[in-house]
């Protein structure tokens, strides 16, 4: 039996309550905002029942290393993927890992921490679905892809702010790591069960506004909320839901949220959604959705209440 094939079976038979903790991929290219999806779904969730990993951490090479490499960081190779694949493994089955830490403000490798899976497992990256053993530990699989001068743009006011590149360098790394990027990082949208599109209001050209609509792609390789009974295609309201073609052809429902969508339009969808929890849990629904830096955004908030639904209604 193949691995990939191994411990589906084994997640499978470690039925529920307790045997085994859901688990969450999100993946994207480098600062396409997978760390602030990531974040409201945990705050959600709350830190006794969501465990939240980045695999960037599994990083080969320090960034003075990397110098003298002709590879970047969204390349395979420059990461330790088998021991990444043993990780998730061992964390889809309930078990602790020790994890590798690599440091973002300095570019080096950290002291292992000391991972114990709870509830839920959360794991954001650029390559947590590079293999077919990775995406076999997952319940459910997003792919974040906003359009590239967003991301770009999102990159290059992080990259100088946080992690002290000059915008010279982040301009030159991100030409660099283009063709690994179309190689290595994009690939990895086939394999999600929902994609999730951040960009600028349609007309509006971007960088005029910082508020951004929100399309996701629900794909029937899972079960989503149905909301047909909530949202129609018309285009002209601020939510809407229309059949169309993905990428590769196949029809796939996509949830338009405007980026000035009312509360009150947000608040339908938002109890829709949440209704269709097969049990409640006991907890009333989430109420931290959406928090910025510089406010709420309504399109974040219906895309982070989805995957919370998502995880919960795994629990089932």
């Amino acid at each position: 039996m193949t691995a990939h094939k191994s411990i589906r079976l084994q997640r499978s038979q470690a039925v529920r309550p307790g045997r085994r903790p859901v688990m969450l991929a999100i993946a994207g290219d480098s600062a396409a905002g997978k760390t602030t999806l990531t974040r409201g779904i945990a705050d959600a969730l709350g830190p006794d029942r969501a465990t939240a990993i980045c695999v960037d951490d599994y990083h080969r090479y320090d960034r003075a290393e990397r110098a003298g490499l002709d590879i970047t960081v969204l390349n395979p190779a420059c990461n330790y993927i088998e021991v990444m694949e043993q990780h998730l493994q061992l964390l889809a089955l309930g078990r602790p890992v020790l994890k590798p830490v690599y440091d973002h403000a300095t570019g080096q490798l950290s002291r292992p921490v000391l991972v114990e899976p709870r509830e839920f497992v959360l794991v954001e990256g650029l390559l947590p679905l590079h293999s077919k053993l990775a995406r076999a530990c997952f319940d459910i699989t997003v792919y974040l892809d906003p359009p590239e001068e967003i991301r770009r743009s999102w990159k290059l006011r992080r990259d100088t702010a946080e992690r002290g590149y000059t915008p010279e360098q982040v301009l030159a790394e991100l030409n660099r790591r283009e063709p690994e990027s179309a190689a290595y990082i994009r690939p990895q949208r086939q394999w999600a069960d929902i994609c999730v599109q951040f960009a600028p209001i349609a007309g509006r050209p971007a960088g005029e506004s910082s508020v951004l609509s929100a399309e996701l792609l629900l794909r029937p390789t899972a079960r989503h909320p149905d909301l047909s009974g909530v949202l129609t295609d018309d285009d002209r309201r601020t939510v809407h839901l229309k059949l169309i073609r993905d990428a590769d052809g196949r029809p796939v429902d996509a949830l338009h949220i405007h980026g000035y969508a009312p509360r009150e339009d947000a608040r339908i969808v938002e109890k829709a959604i949440w209704a269709q929890l097969s049990r409640r849990h006991g907890a009333a629904m989430p109420e931290t959705l959406g928090e910025l830096a510089d406010g709420r955004s309504e399109p974040l908030a219906i895309a982070q209440l989805l995957l919370v639904w998502h995880l919960l209604e795994a629990l089932e």
